[in-house]
């Protein structure tokens, strides 16, 4: 696990269930993630994932009726 106060830089990734989660930014992505062009600290990046990502449920979920 990665400590709160560390400098490294992140890249906000999301997959198709649009499910969000950081990245080290020195990294290649993971297969089935896509940067979602916010880079910076970790902290920075969580911020922008907690205001984006406002429902919890996977898109299958959300869209199944």
């Amino acid at each position: 696990m990665f400590e709160d106060d560390d400098d490294r830089q992140y890249t906000v990734v999301r997959n198709d269930e649009e499910q969000y989660s950081l990245w080290p930014a020195d990294r290649a992505l993971p297969p089935g993630w896509t940067a979602q062009g916010v880079s910076g600290t970790k902290s920075a990046c969580l911020e922008h994932i907690r205001t984006v990502w406002t429902d919890m449920r996977p898109k299958g979920l959300r869209e199944f009726r």
